[in-house]
């Protein structure tokens, strides 16, 4: 008898637009072919403590920022005709412990080795290697 998580549970990807996590995207499509998994597309969001809120004042809408990075993102991955069994979300909360949230229950988890911060010269991220240490499931880390 399978277990319906055992085929249901996805393959989830953390995509914060830059190129290593639309290559995250293109592998994460690719692995799940060939298991017969989903792809959850995952963009998380969240206002600076220094902002107070202030900056929503001024017509700054990171939801919508956040699904417009998103969706230009799953755009370049994978041209106009998204995959079947390819989801989205997009969560509030900052993008290490969304994704690692996101790794209960799913098959693997999929990000890019830099996303947009931090410093050029790093071999990982600080998102990929909190990551790699707190999910609980494999991670595959993409450069």
């Amino acid at each position: 008898m399978t277990n319906v998580e055992e085929t249901t549970a996805p393959i989830v990807v953390g995509v914060d637009g830059s190129e290593s996590s639309i290559e995250a995207l293109r592998r994460a499509r690719t692995i799940a072919e060939a298991v017969h998994r989903p792809v959850r597309a995952v963009t998380a969001w969240h206002l600076p403590a220094f902002t107070g809120g202030g900056a929503l004042a001024y017509g700054w809408d990171p939801l919508g920022d956040a699904q417009l990075v998103l969706d230009d993102a799953l755009l370049e991955a994978y041209g106009s005709a998204s995959p079947e069994g390819v989801t989205t979300e997009v969560v509030e909360g900052t993008t290490a412990a969304a994704l690692i949230a996101a790794s209960e229950g799913a098959f693997m988890l999929v990000v890019g080795s830099r996303g947009h911060g931090g410093f050029a010269g790093l071999l990982l991220g600080s998102v990929s290697a909190a990551v790699a240490e707190h999910a609980t499931c494999p991670v595959l880390i993409v450069h």
